[in-house]
């Protein structure tokens, strides 16, 4: 196998383009596990680790452009204000050590339906920006980037630069089942973000489909109903009932299957309780903020 290192992102994906079959690595937490266990055994592992663009963030008219080596740390330490979903999730990922190594852009391109990060980029409107020697840069928004199980939309020569999170305009939560309550896969996850300066909410569900998902019907409703109500600009006690149908409708967005971190009829009610939840947090910390 060979071992290829470059050193500028020009140079990484010059060398993509000649080798369609080396496997990107960041981190290393997901491949190395493939590794180790014979699941994978690429022609040439392509190591970004050296590549410092990747390893940047910045704000970037009205979002934060996070590059793909940025680790899962400096997401906690960092941009808890900025991105407070994604660091919730951020901060339940594996142990210190896998934070500090790990990488958000490395989660995208596992596209695992079980990782952290996808629920809150898919609920905060994330977009991934792509990018190839040949043809340049392109866009694609988070919900489109998923498309199987640990299948994403890349092409053979491009590689994942950034991730385009809009930032926080209003409240986001993060919740996760597991076996245990630490160094865990989820068994199901969710993530809501609350955009009041259009009156919308972000969701996004996480190991309960074939990838991560949103939940548009659930999104719609809960944004009607608090504007039928007249809540944005009350910011009244959001009522449990209301909560409780939004939970609902974010269970009824997943088709989940039985496997052995958990069954699909426990992950389905946990995904109602995690949304109704999350949706109460929420709304909580918007009416402290008035």
């Amino acid at each position: 196998m060979d071992f290829l290192q470059p050193t500028t992102w020009a140079e990484a994906l010059t060398l993509r383009a000649e080798r369609p079959d080396a496997l990107p690595i960041a981190g290393g937490t997901d491949v190395m596990v493939d590794l180790n266990f014979d699941r994978r055994r690429p022609g040439a592992l392509l190591d970004l680790g050296r590549v410092a663009e990747l390893r940047e963030w910045g704000a970037d008219d009205g979002r934060i452009r996070l590059g793909a080596g940025v680790p899962y740390a400096r997401v906690i330490e960092d941009l808890g204000a900025q991105l407070p979903g994604l660091a919730m999730a951020s901060r339940t990922v594996g142990s210190p050590q896998i934070r500090i190594r790990g990488t958000v852009g490395g989660n995208l391109g596992s596209a695992s339906p079980a990782g952290d990060a996808h629920p809150p980029l898919l609920a905060a409107g994330a977009v991934v920006e792509i990018a190839s020697a040949a043809r340049g840069v392109r866009l694609v928004p988070a919900a489109e980037f998923y498309l199987g199980v640990k299948r994403n939309a890349l092409e053979p020569d491009e590689l994942i630069a950034a991730v385009l999170v809009p930032a926080a305009a209003g409240p986001q939560q993060f919740c996760k089942v597991g076996t245990r309550n630490a160094m865990v896969i989820a068994v199901s996850a969710f993530a809501c973000a609350l955009h009041p300066d259009r009156g919308a909410v972000g969701t996004g569900i996480g190991s309960a489909a074939p990838t991560p998902r949103r939940a548009p019907e659930a999104e719609t409703f809960l944004a009607g109903e608090l504007e039928a109500a007249g809540l944005w600009e009350s910011r009244g006690e959001l009522p449990e009932t209301l909560a409780a149908a939004f939970g609902e409708r974010v269970a009824a967005a997943a088709s989940p299957i039985d496997d052995v971190r958990g069954s699909a009829a426990y992950r389905l009610h946990s995904l109602a309780v995690m949304a109704r939840r999350a949706a109460t947090w929420a709304w909580n910390d918007y009416r402290k903020a008035a």
